[in-house]
């Protein structure tokens, strides 16, 4: 997939996220970034933390997306207890990010919580709707 960094389908997405992450035991976070069409640019590990938390910044996030001229990202952790329901911290962090990345013209398509086989979709829980 590296070498051909091109994702066919949201459930193909789904499957190699939670091959990656679901049974870790240290909370890890990535972003996915994403050229004009959607297609991967770069997966990169943005934070690997504790049991119940890890840190990601706003700025370093954005900063890098101009680096590599993503349209826009999807972020993604997963959470070590195996409940993928997002925290206030999780909601937040969503909330500061499409922020920034409006002023910047870097969509924030998703962000995606793995737990132990299932996961949350901000997108599909529907808070880009409601927070746009």
């Amino acid at each position: 997939m590296r070498e051909k960094p091109i994702l066919t389908s949201w459930q193909a997405l789904l499957d190699y996220l939670r091959a990656d992450m679901a049974h870790l035991i240290n909370e890890r976070v990535r972003v996915l970034h994403l050229d004009s069409k959607n297609q991967l640019i770069r997966d990169e590990l943005v934070s690997e933390g504790s049991i119940d938390q890890s840190a990601i910044y706003t700025r370093e996030v954005i900063k890098r997306a101009l680096e590599l001229g993503s349209a826009a990202i999807i972020i993604v952790h997963n959470h070590p207890s195996g409940d993928p329901r997002p925290s206030d911290e999780d909601h937040t962090l969503t909330q500061r990010l499409i922020a920034a990345g409006d002023i910047l013209g870097i969509r924030v398509l998703d962000h995606i919580v793995i737990g132990d086989g299932k996961y949350v979709s901000f997108a599909d829980e529907g808070f880009f709707a409601t927070n746009a």
